[in-house]
């Protein structure tokens, strides 16, 4: 441990495998806050802090955590776009960064703890190599760690990929171009309570040993915030009381209410009528007291019956009968029923139906111009493939009104977008830009599977040439750590998720998963249990994907007739000035005259064209124009060119756009004509010419109209002359030469 005497600030180090060190500072920043700590790796630093109100407010009977995560656009030296040049609302990535660490920090709170509590992690440092997500959660983790406030940790998170066949710790940017899964895992010292990533369709076994690899970096992260923690002697944690609590209550709901709460549980009811029962039994109970009573008793009451009874009924059941609420077996998966095409005006749509969940997802297509702009701190440049997902809240009978974008929509979009990710085509295999919206209509566990079922079936009714059809399920945990008994659940309901021990959702193809989502929220989840869920959701996987290919088994051969078209080339890097313009004239003509969008994107050494239009004769008009533009003029081809202007010795013929070539007088007509008006050539004709000489050093372009004309009879062909030697002759005084003129 090092202290500056200064400030007294403290220091901790963790090393990396690759020698590589994270350092753990605290004392010097933000001294006001209840913890801080300022996490630094190379010259990326991330600051963050952690206030607890000191009590909770009166009636809050949840655990009120807020985390935010910032990063700060001075770090790498950068203005904030926008007119106002400052920092705004979290943007999308700042979100998922933020949520990573919520899902890995509210579970370790004590159950009875509701006081709110503010995790902040600012970036502050940015280098540019350094991925600072994965710090965030040590960064969150170290501030409560040096707090009073009660936390059931330490934890941290780190990312994981595999590159070239092995697993790496928290690579760098330029790293993750080559590897082919890429997650981020939380945990404790003991116990994993969070994943989520994306892979490129690797195996069950491979995405099981980067999660025990990543673990084995967590518990030394852990370890070191535990000695951090023990030497500044924050070990021991507030005193707080939150709850007020009626043992004697609770004994009496569990022994009346608990064998009815069970018979609702096996009835296999519906959602809406499971619930509607379960409220009535609560409600007789509540009437035997008076309103006086109820206005102690009735937050107490529910808190047991749904504690106590209601959840663990439906608990016990699944492990006592193998039976779900709904009857289901474990690995079960509920009906399910597709069709795509719904939407008539859509360039692409599907409806998936699986049980009480079900999604409208459209697909539209679009130019390079739609694409979606990134402006991050360390990430820009823009998405070609965009999914965003909305969950309105009739999909679950709530009388309330839709207000804004919530980050539990943005987190399971994104999960959907990583998924579809690695099947959609993208550059130069299709010139589409690709938005995927899904609407959750129904909602009962899982929508986020719906969304990446649907999302599969409306791109390929879009057409667009999916390689692989991805579908996904997600999986549930009940366990009881006194018996030792578990059960796996294949495609669970709203309510298996909220009373389960873990919430675990895979996507995939039939050669592998593409993407992930864990959350644990029990404490020494096994790897066999964690295997064991694996293998069940790859079966149900498989499951989902028949029905899937029942409904439309390959990408429509063409799109559909309304969707716009678009024609790439790619033409070579020196033509892309000529193509724009001065200022975009030339382009912004073509685009005026022939009614098309055209954009051009330099990648490497050439330029790729793309040409957006609604029929086939625009882009043809386009098409021919750019290719005339970047043609070179080849000697002994024929042109139907454009006179431009007449002059007195010829004419100047536009063979190719912007390039014009000199049609000397001589070069007409077998006849000789002694003016331009003789031959009755006016601006504005298009004649066949043919390119018969090109000047070396000025590139000027010699034309011949005659030799496409029938010769005169008796025609004789002349030797062209010997060019003679010039003579070495100055002009004597007063001499003027002239031009030199042919004598017959």
């Amino acid at each position: 441990m090092e202290v500056n005497k200064l400030y007294n600030a403290v220091q901790k180090t963790i090393t990396l495998a690759d020698g590589r060190e994270i350092m753990i500072e605290t004392g010097k920043l933000a001294k006001q806050a209840d913890g801080s700590v300022v996490v630094r790796m190379g010259d990326t630093m991330l600051l963050a802090t952690v206030v607890a109100a000191k009590d909770a407010k009166e009636g809050t009977d949840f655990m009120p955590l807020q985390v935010e995560y910032k990063e700060k656009y001075a770090s790498c030296g950068r203005f904030p776009g926008g007119f106002m040049k400052r920092e705004g609302k979290a943007g999308d990535a700042e979100i998922l960064v933020a949520r990573l660490i919520d899902r890995a920090l509210r579970p370790l709170f004590p159950a009875d703890y509701h006081a709110e509590v503010f995790v902040t992690v600012n970036l502050i440092s940015a280098e540019k190599d350094i991925q600072p997500d994965a710090l965030a959660g040590l960064a969150a983790s170290a501030a409560l760690a040096v707090s009073d406030i009660p936390f059931g940790g330490p934890i941290s998170e780190v990312r994981v990929a595999r590159i070239g066949g092995e697993y790496v710790i928290n690579p760098g940017f330029e790293a993750m171009k080559d590897a082919d899964l890429d997650i981020m895992v939380g945990g404790t010292i003991d116990n994993i309570l969070m994943v989520e990533g994306e892979m490129n369709e690797v195996s069950e076994e491979v995405m099981l040993g980067a999660i025990m690899f990543a673990h084995e970096e967590i518990k030394k992260h852990c370890a070191v915030q535990i000695e951090l923690m023990k030497e500044l002697g924050k070990d021991v944690k507030r005193t707080y009381c939150h709850e007020t609590n009626d043992e004697e209550l609770r004994q009496t709901i569990i022994a009346e209410l608990y064998d009815k709460a069970y018979a609702i549980a096996t009835s296999g009811t519906m959602k809406h009528e499971r619930q509607d029962a379960f409220d009535a039994l609560e409600a007789e109970f509540a009437a035997r007291y008076t309103e006086e009573e109820l206005e102690e008793k009735a937050p107490l009451i529910h808190k047991y019956f749904h504690d106590d009874v209601q959840k663990k009924a439906m608990r016990n059941m699944i492990l006592d009968e193998g039976k779900r609420l709904d009857g289901r077996r474990t690995d079960e998966i509920r009906p399910i029923w597709c069709e795509i095409d719904y939407l008539p005006c859509a360039h692409g749509s599907a409806i998936f139906t699986r049980g009480e969940t079900q999604s409208l997802t459209t697909v539209t297509l679009g130019t390079k111009l739609d694409e979606k702009q990134k402006d991050e701190v360390l990430v820009q440049g823009s998405e070609q493939f965009v999914l965003h997902y909305n969950f309105p809240p009739f999909s679950t009978g709530e009388a309330r009104p839709a207000r804004g974008l919530s980050r539990r929509e943005i987190g399971h979009g994104h999960l959907a977008w990583r998924a579809l990710k690695p099947m959609v085509p993208l550059g130069e295999e299709n010139p589409y830009a690709v938005r995927v919206v899904s609407d959750i209509l129904e909602s009962n566990g899982s929508s986020s599977m719906a969304t990446v079922c649907a999302g599969t079936l409306a791109l390929m009714d879009a057409g667009v040439k999916l390689r692989k059809p991805v579908s996904g399920i997600a999986m549930g945990l009940i366990s009881d750590s006194e018996t030792g008994r578990w059960a796996v659940l294949s495609d669970i309901l709203g309510d298996e998720d909220h009373l389960g021990d873990m919430d675990f959702k895979v996507t995939g193809t039939r050669d592998g998963i593409t993407a992930t989502q864990m959350d644990i929220k029990v404490d020494g989840l096994s790897y066999e249990v964690l295997s064991k869920a694996l293998e069940q959701a790859r079966q149900g996987r498989l499951h989902i994907l028949d029905k899937l290919v029942e409904t439309i088994a390959e990408p429509r051969e063409d799109y559909k007739p309304f969707v716009p078209r678009i024609v790439q080339i790619s033409i070579p890097q020196e033509f892309i000035g000529a193509v724009i313009g001065p200022g975009g004239k030339v382009i912004q003509e073509i685009q005026k005259t022939t009614g098309t969008t055209i954009t051009i994107t330099e990648v490497e050494s050439k330029g790729i064209v793309d040409i957006f239009g609604q029929n086939k004769e625009a882009l043809d008009a386009a098409l021919a124009r750019i290719k005339g533009i970047v043609a070179v003029p080849e000697i002994g081809e024929t042109y139907n060119g454009k006179i431009r202007s007449i002059v007195d010795f010829g004419a100047f013929v536009e063979i190719l756009p912007g390039k014009d070539a000199l049609l000397h007088i001589s070069e007409i007509d077998y006849k000789r004509f002694e003016t331009m008006e003789e031959t009755g050539l006016k601006e504005g004709d298009m004649i066949d010419v043919k390119l018969i000489a090109k000047d070396q050093k000025t590139g000027k372009l010699k034309l011949s109209r005659k030799v496409l004309l029938p010769k005169p009879e008796g025609w004789v062909e002349r030797e062209p002359r010997e060019p003679r030697e010039p003579r070495d002759r100055k002009p004597r005084e007063g001499e003027k030469r002239g031009p030199r003129r042919d004598h017959k």
